[in-house]
């Protein structure tokens, strides 16, 4: 065997010992692998979505960022939507927790490319349901890559990122959107909105949905997912929702010591509309039969957020539990 030949073998011995060294000793909440996507998807009204008029739409491309966590092969995936003031800080608390479990995450930004930083004080800005297309355009890239285990992807989403997590899971919004080929393994949506009733929204896939929820929450009052919860329960779907006390819109920012209720000064909250499915796909005030603005004499200004460092704890213990038994982690 040439010199140079054994010379250079034992160079990239070297460097690939070098590598697996080094990802051994990385803390287990360091990602090995960070990967941005474009994800092209679309921009439409809510009563565009809910008639699946595609043509419609304006494309767009937002943006995902996938981390790869430690470990070989095809590896389990929490997708996460942020609300409606983007992506934040409590999102890296979310994406440390999974990865040191060795899950990987799939972080959506369905504002950057559409040219929004937020939309809280003026939620007309955005569809509601638009993020619900950009998440099932994230599926369908996870759904090939190599290091993804298909059948063990997880939605989580926040607030405004909730809502589209919680309704991702109606059938026929998947008969609609979804061209993946595959569906999300649970739902879990922490402080969504349910204040809105869709046609056939009780009739979801049949995979666990795991809500989380303040009692003093005044922006997505916990009442209307109560209602729901009842719904989907009615139906015999695999539902739970968790309910802490002492705990108020993005009780989770307490993962980051926050604890502290402040007012969010201009939102807009919905929280006593009666928002329900018309023909059409016309989304109408329940109150005075109308089609629903954000205009509407039910819509209300200046509702709390804040942390919990105690439920946040209790929160992030359950679902990491949660995902612990449905990923079949060792």
């Amino acid at each position: 065997m040439p010199m140079a030949f054994r010379a250079a073998m034992a160079l990239i011995a070297l460097c690939v010992s070098t590598v697996l060294a080094h990802a051994q000793s990385l803390p287990k909440e360091v990602a090995t692998r960070t990967e941005i996507y474009p994800i092209p998807s679309l921009t439409l009204s809510d009563q565009q979505f809910l008639s699946g008029d595609a043509a419609a739409g304006k494309t767009v491309t937002v943006a995902g960022e996938f981390r790869v966590a430690q470990g070989t092969g095809k590896l389990p995936v929490v997708v996460l939507m942020h609300g409606s003031s983007g992506v934040g800080a409590t999102t890296e608390a979310w994406v440390h927790a999974f990865n040191a479990m060795g899950i990987s995450t799939f972080v959506i930004d369905g504002f950057t490319g559409r040219g929004l930083t937020m939309v809280g004080p003026n939620q007309a800005l955005l569809g509601r349901l638009n993020l619900i297309i950009d998440i099932y355009r994230s599926l369908e890239i996870l759904a090939k890559h190599p290091r993804v285990d298909p059948d063990r992807i997880v939605l989580m989403g926040f607030s405004r990122g909730g809502q589209a997590t919680l309704y991702a899971s109606v059938d026929r919004f998947n008969k609609l959107w979804n061209k993946s080929g595959i569906a999300f393994a649970a739902y879990v949506p922490f402080y969504p909105d349910c204040s809105t009733t869709y046609r056939s929204d009780d009739e979801v896939v049949a995979r666990p949905i795991r809500i989380f929820h303040g009692s003093p929450d005044d922006y997505n009052p916990v009442r209307s997912c109560k209602a729901f919860v009842e719904r989907l329960k009615a139906a015999g779907r695999d539902v739970v929702l968790t309910e802490y006390p002492d705990s108020a819109h993005g009780f989770d920012s307490g993962l980051l010591g926050v604890s502290t209720v402040a007012v969010s000064a201009n939102s807009q909250t919905v929280r006593n509309c009666k928002i329900k499915e018309g023909d059409g796909g016309v989304l109408m005030n329940g109150d005075t039969n109308a089609p629903f603005t954000y205009k509407d004499a039910c819509v209300e200004l200046n509702p709390h957020v804040g942390g919990n460092p105690k439920t946040a704890a209790e929160a992030r213990k359950a679902v990491e539990e949660f995902l612990q038994v449905l990923f079949k982690l060792g």
